[in-house]
């Protein structure tokens, strides 16, 4: 993307995100930079944007009004570009794609490795991020598509991968891996690590559904900070059954006694507006 486009999302970022950090995390770049970049397309249009304090940004009046314009423009260079990638034949072009870890551990790198041996020209912009920020990033334009737990937006196109299962797991010593399938009101008589980001809680609800509560010693988003911690023996835990394909923590895994599953896809927002590249990457996913 040129340097003048580059201003444009950074502003359109920005007012979403609601900060300049949150901007240059999504961004890849340096929260000066992204500051750098809104303050010289200020100074270009001769117009305040963005008003600055301490909690964040958020738009001016004039912010307002532009806006909407800049991305149908951005919409617009992505059509621009789609065409230009077609046209030769994914000789070029670039997919970004927004994911939570386990995704970016386990798929991505199979799959990326694939297509790179027929596609070697195409680039990649990979956002980590948790469910709902996912399904933003994806509604919004920030991201061509999104790895995500189904089901997500109505307003979104969805493509079903895998059922991925939600397993127990312990210390190697302690005394609930005598059970095949832990009783889940026993979890709940333990310091438990809850991990958890976003609005939508997997774990959590698996307690709400059989009217428990659990007791949190611990809460985070970081897959392997949870099973570190109950390597330790600083309680249990709950995690989708993919982090574990290669975890390298001394931990016992158990199935729980209740359903717990979740559903893993890729989300996009129309198949008919994707990019060539986005097209033929949906052809290299796994268990399609």
């Amino acid at each position: 993307m040129d340097d003048g486009l580059q201003k444009y999302r950074a502003f359109k970022i920005a007012a979403e995100a609601g900060s300049f950090t949150r901007a240059a995390e999504r961004m890849n770049y340096t929260q000066s930079g992204v500051s750098r970049m809104i303050a010289e397309l200020e100074s270009d249009w001769r117009l305040s944007l963005l008003e600055r304090s301490k909690s964040g940004v958020r738009l001016t009046s004039d912010g307002t009004v532009l806006l909407p314009r800049v991305n149908r423009l951005l919409e617009e260079a992505e059509k621009l570009q789609m065409e230009i990638d077609s046209l030769n034949g994914l000789q070029s072009g670039l997919i970004r794609i927004g994911t939570f870890s386990s995704a970016a551990t386990y798929w991505l790198p199979n799959i990326i490795r694939e297509f790179q041996k027929d596609y070697p020209n195409i680039g990649y912009e990979i956002l980590l991020g948790d469910y709902t920020e996912i399904e933003d990033w994806v509604l919004s334009g920030t991201v061509d598509c999104g790895f995500n737990r189904l089901p997500t937006s109505p307003e979104l196109e969805e493509i079903f991968l895998e059922q991925d299962r939600l397993v127990a797991i312990l210390p190697e010593a302690h005394p609930l891996t005598a059970f095949d399938r832990v009783p889940l009101s026993a979890l709940c008589d333990e310091p438990f690590m809850l991990l958890e980001k976003g609005a939508k809680a997997e774990v959590s609800e698996i307690f709400e559904r059989n009217r428990l509560q659990p007791n949190v010693h611990f809460t985070t988003w970081d897959d392997y900070a949870v099973m570190s911690m109950v390597e330790a023996g600083l309680g249990i835990s709950i995690v989708p059954e993919l982090i574990l394909k290669r975890a390298p923590y001394r931990i016992a895994v158990r199935e729980l006694d209740v359903p717990a599953i979740r559903r893993i896809g890729l989300t996009f927002r129309s198949r008919k507006d994707v990019s060539a590249a986005v097209r033929k990457f949906m052809e290299y996913l796994p268990y399609r």
